[in-house]
């Protein structure tokens, strides 16, 4: 057994004979009366203590302990006493090369875990906990999609605290937690009516930035934060390489989503549409910190603009604008007088990039291409997204079936004469 067992209640003293006899202590029948005792793999001593009449639990107790630190599941207890919000802060710094993911959990956490789970010392920790959170979330998060991410969110910083040997496991791995789960939400992409439709509605300003979306796939904040300095007319290519984003109610110019440049095809029609809206609409200088909001702050000539010549404000744009369009489009209900607009979240800027990414593929382009075009990481994920949108094989497979049992019938093997036998 690892360590010893002190016990506080007596102490050891030489007797007459010279021999150490055991008396009571001046803290006998007060307080804890046994302290386990071991050697951390630091080199620094750990302890424990327990009350009277629990010298077994505190053996048993070193035992655990001394097995723990033989199969690697060794946990420092003063380590498991910080609180998940502690360490899922640390946690949130270490996104600090990426400022997309990052934003996205430090808001997932503040939002949904703090309020409730943040106090909780991180080795306390137990399937029960997180059973509970989830039930809390549900209620106050309806959305079984968005829910899902806030939960994968808490279970990394888990993963990371294992990782970290500051929690034997994570108790999101148990059997009886169940994850949020996603109903199929197959991707349905506007028809060319709505598409049009929307960008009628729009202010003229804006009407542009639907050709970007729809014609280039660019998201949102690629779109606005699209810069003069990204496009070549005359090579026919866009350069996407920063999109505007907001950090905690202040913007900056950050890279697009996954840290990578790309390029994309620019449609003569998309070419046309940006400059005639260049014409009408010159492209404004607008200077914001990189990537952090105390960055080194760069200038880009910006072909969409908010007022008094600023960069748009994402947020007035979606309520005030884009969801009166989606209306006028059949695509949400008009709201009621002194309500809001219905939650748009699956009909926002990113439907632009679907309707794009089904003309692609309606036109024959394949997976890896789109992939590139859209910025995704992994083209794996572009086919489980868009698979059901790509043309069928169905009518080809029967069409080439059948010009092989048309063609001439004078041969004595193939299908027909395995047929007639």
């Amino acid at each position: 057994m690892a360590g010893h067992i002190q016990d506080r209640w007596y102490k050891a003293e030489p007797g007459p004979d010279g021999k150490d006899r055991r008396v009571k202590s001046d803290r006998y029948g007060t307080g804890l009366r046994y302290r386990a005792r071991y050697i951390g793999p630091d080199g620094t001593e750990k302890s424990k203590s327990f009350p009277d009449r629990q010298k077994r639990l505190a053996e048993k107790w070193l035992s655990k302990t001394e097995a723990d630190m033989n199969s690697g599941q060794y946990v420092d207890p003063k380590a498991s006493r910080t609180t998940f919000q502690q360490y899922a802060e640390r946690w949130v710094s270490s996104h600090a090369g990426e400022v997309n993911s990052g934003e996205g959990a430090e808001r997932r956490l503040r939002l949904h875990a703090y309020p409730t789970i943040g106090s909780r010392p991180l080795g306390s920790f137990k399937p029960e906990h997180v059973r509970t959170w989830l039930g809390v979330l549900k209620k106050s998060l309806p959305n079984e999609a968005h829910r899902r991410v806030v939960a994968a969110t808490v279970s990394a910083v888990f993963n990371a605290a294992v990782d970290d040997e500051l929690l034997a496991r994570n108790p999101f791995k148990a059997r009886s937690v169940q994850m949020p789960k996603v109903a199929d939400a197959s991707v349905k992409p506007w028809t060319t009516d709505q598409l049009f439709t929307v960008q009628r509605s729009l202010p003229a300003r804006f009407r542009t930035a639907v050709d970007l979306g729809a014609g280039c796939g660019l998201r949102q904040g690629e779109i606005f934060g699209f810069s003069v300095d990204e496009v070549d007319f005359e090579s026919g290519w866009v350069t996407v390489s920063h999109q505007l984003k907001r950090l905690r109610g202040r913007y900056v110019f950050a890279p697009p989503k996954g840290g990578k440049t790309r390029q994309v095809p620019l449609p003569r029609a998309v070419a046309g549409a940006l400059r005639a809206h260049a014409a009408t609409f010159p492209p404004i200088a607008v200077s914001l910190p990189w990537r952090t909001v105390d960055g080194e702050r760069r200038t880009k000539r910006l072909y969409f603009s908010g007022a008094a010549g600023m960069h748009v404000r994402v947020s007035h744009f979606n309520d005030f604008m884009w969801k009166p369009a989606l209306t006028a489009a059949g695509i949400i209900p008009e709201p009621e007088e002194g309500e809001r607009y219905a939650s748009a979240r699956e009909h926002g800027m990113h439907a632009l990039r679907h309707f794009y990414a089904s003309v692609l593929l309606d036109a024959g382009e394949n997976i890896k291409a789109l992939s590139r075009y859209l910025g995704h990481a992994d083209a794996g994920f572009t086919l489980r997204t868009y698979t059901h949108l790509m043309p069928s094989s169905e009518l080809r497979t029967r069409n080439a079936v059948d010009a092989l049992y048309q063609g001439p019938q004078n041969h004595d093997h193939g299908p027909q004469a395995a047929h007639d036998e």
